[in-house]
């Protein structure tokens, strides 16, 4: 039985007991007085218990949530970590992109001015040589054209 009843029991005892004229005393059945206070005195030690029992399990689940707690802020702390330096990965990465971008582009304009410079050197060598042949092709057209030549009539002397 739980304490709280047998409480309930001794005082409906009490208020059934009879009244002592003149006097805020009562008469009281001992039996039933003293069997009542023998339940209470089974029933304390098991209401102890059980609330100890409550206690032990309060301080139980207490560790249980702070160590959840704390491996939840663990696993947290390591997710911001992995963030953190994917994040730096990412800044590093792009920096780099940002490098090899800007040197390919220097590359590029240095062999586009090699490119340019090969084919002014290029051309103007073709110039030359064909200038020359040019030369060459008039000057022998010139000696045909004189081999050709009407002779110029004779002078009589």
């Amino acid at each position: 039985m739980d304490i709280l009843q047998l409480v309930d029991r001794l005082e409906e005892l009490f208020n059934q007991s009879r009244p002592i004229w003149l006097t805020h005393s009562v008469i009281v059945d001992e039996d039933k007085f003293l069997d009542i206070i023998d339940q209470m005195r089974i029933a304390i030690p098991e209401e102890v218990k059980k609330a100890q029992q409550l206690y032990t399990q309060k301080d139980r689940v207490l560790a249980q949530a702070q160590e959840e707690a704390n491996r939840t802020l663990e696993l947290a702390r390591q997710k911001a970590a992995e963030l953190v330096e994917k994040e730096a990965l990412v800044v590093d990465a792009q920096r780099r992109a940002s490098q090899i971008i800007d040197q390919s582009r220097a590359e590029a304009e240095e062999v586009k001015i090699g490119a340019d410079q090969y084919s002014h050197d290029a051309l103007a060598g073709l110039v030359v040589e064909l200038e020359r042949v040019l030369n060459q092709a008039r000057n022998g057209l010139m000696v045909l054209e004189q081999k050709h030549r009407p002779a110029p009539p004779k002078k009589p002397e």
